[in-house]
């Protein structure tokens, strides 16, 4: 938590946790009229914003609860067996509104007691929702991996990697931690990006590395969206973002090495 010190009259000070929330407006242009909440618990830089974790992370099985509305921009990341969409399976589906509340879809096999991929109806209907942009960071993976588990064709997306590339070209750093913590000061764990994602039961500590994907995003895409538009860039960024459902049935296809707009193979 960000820490105040308030001097009383007898001169002894007190030290106070708070939350600190942003509110802001994204530009008209990104037909994203809805208020957009982003909640930034710091706590000592470390990107722990499950520091009171009872309401922060919300496991569902198989698919999203009815009714639930995140809203018009949803951050939104998957973790899977490994890099193959074609041998490793999905696993977990990572949403967030940017409220600081994270909810994770589990997918379990039917050999396993679960009810697979073909049972998520509320999962599948926001992710081809055009009216609810998909907010991902290297978003050319996730979108392969929905697509080819889910059988559907994802829309209306924003990769903050895309982004970065296009306006932080003095590096070649531009991995979700790395600008979490030069953007925002967040500093993120990941000790538990190869852990075992295929177990029917997730650790606490596999719940919150999943959920921090996503806390994170909404934030850092209002600093990468200012440098887009700075760097007079934003457009291109879009017409990238455009591309991205074709582009992942191309790696789908066995494109994902040979660039089939180079002059030879």
């Amino acid at each position: 938590m960000a820490e105040l010190v308030d001097a009383q009259a007898s001169g002894a000070c007190v030290r106070k946790d708070v939350e600190v929330r942003v509110f802001f407006w994204a530009p008209r242009h990104l037909h994203l009229t809805s208020e957009m909440k982003v909640l930034f618990i710091l706590h000592n830089k470390t990107g722990d914003i499950m520091s009171n974790p009872s309401n922060a992370i919300h496991l569902h099985e198989g698919d999203l609860p009815d009714n639930l509305d995140l809203g018009s921009i949803v951050a939104i990341d998957t973790e899977t067996m490994g890099l193959n969409p074609h041998r490793d399976r999905l696993c977990l589906v990572q949403l967030s509104s940017g409220n600081g509340e994270a909810h994770l879809v589990q997918f379990i096999p039917e050999h396993l007691g679960g009810s697979g991929f073909d049972k998520c109806p509320n999962l599948k209907a926001l992710l081809q929702d055009e009216n609810v942009t998909k907010l991902m960071h290297f978003a050319r993976f996730d979108v392969a991996v929905l697509q080819h588990f889910l059988g559907i064709t994802l829309n209306s997306i924003i990769c903050t990697k895309i982004a970065a590339r296009l306006v932080y070209t003095f590096t070649d750093k531009h991995g979700l931690a790395y600008l979490c913590r030069e953007l925002l000061g967040i500093e993120m764990s990941k000790q538990q990006q190869s852990s075992d994602w295929g177990s029917p039961t997730l650790t606490e500590d596999q719940q919150r590395y999943a959920a921090s994907d996503v806390l994170y995003l909404h934030a850092l895409w209002a600093k990468l969206e200012g440098m887009l538009i700075r760097e007079g860039r934003r457009e291109l960024a879009q017409s990238c973002y455009n591309f991205l459902p074709a582009r992942a049935k191309l790696d789908l296809l066995g494109y994902d090495v040979s660039d089939i707009f180079a002059h030879r193979a």
